[in-house]
This record gives C-alpha cells, structure tokens and sequence, in this order.
C-alpha cells in the first residue's frame, strides 16, 4: 500500500482494517470508496484525510490542494460522511456489519 508516494503506514493500516489491503485495490476502488470503507468500520472521519487520499492516488502531496477544488471534495466528503459514517455504531459493530454478521434490517 505505501508503494503509493504520500499514503503512510497509518492510513494504509486503516485501508487494511477496510479490506483493502494493496496499492492495485486501491486505485480500482479509488478514494471515495475507500475512503467510505473505512468509514465503514469506524474509522473517524477527518476531511484532511480524505483529501489527502484523494491527492495520493494522483500522485500529488496532500497541500496540493486548494481553491474550488478543495471546496469541491469538501462537498463528496460530507456527503460521504453522511452517508456511510455511524457515529452511533462501536468499532465492534462496524466490523461484525462488514462481515455480514449483523441483519441489515436491524441497521441503525
């Protein structure tokens, strides 16, 4: 995963934690999917981060972005956020919903 220039040992070990667990996953994903896995299993959400995945994937460092751009995937991520981001939800419960365990019915 750290193969990719500007993706740490940090995020990579929450991309992990996601599923994704090389750089080849990572680019046919891409960074909104990801991003939204991670946030999946309780990963916290940090607009930075996000972005700064965004950047790494296209080989840019994380301050590279600004302007209408940044404001732009300011917009995904809080739909991202808003989306996929259980603030209600353990990291127990996250997990056991990526593996199927819990009953989508039940979901919060």
């Amino acid at each position: 995963m750290t193969s990719i220039k500007y993706v740490g040992p940090s995020q990579a070990n929450a991309l992990a934690a996601a599923g994704i667990h090389d750089a080849e996953t990572l680019r046919e994903v891409g960074a909104h999917e990801a991003y939204g896995r991670m946030l999946a299993t309780g990963h916290s959400p940090h607009f930075i981060g996000y972005y700064a995945l965004v950047m790494a994937l296209q080989g840019r460092p994380w301050n590279d972005c600004k302007g209408q751009e940044k404001e732009d995937l300011r917009v995904a991520f809080d739909d991202l956020k808003n989306a996929r981001h259980d603030k209600g939800r353990s990291e127990l419960e996250a997990a056991l919903d990526m593996i199927g365990v819990i009953d989508p019915k039940i979901r919060r």
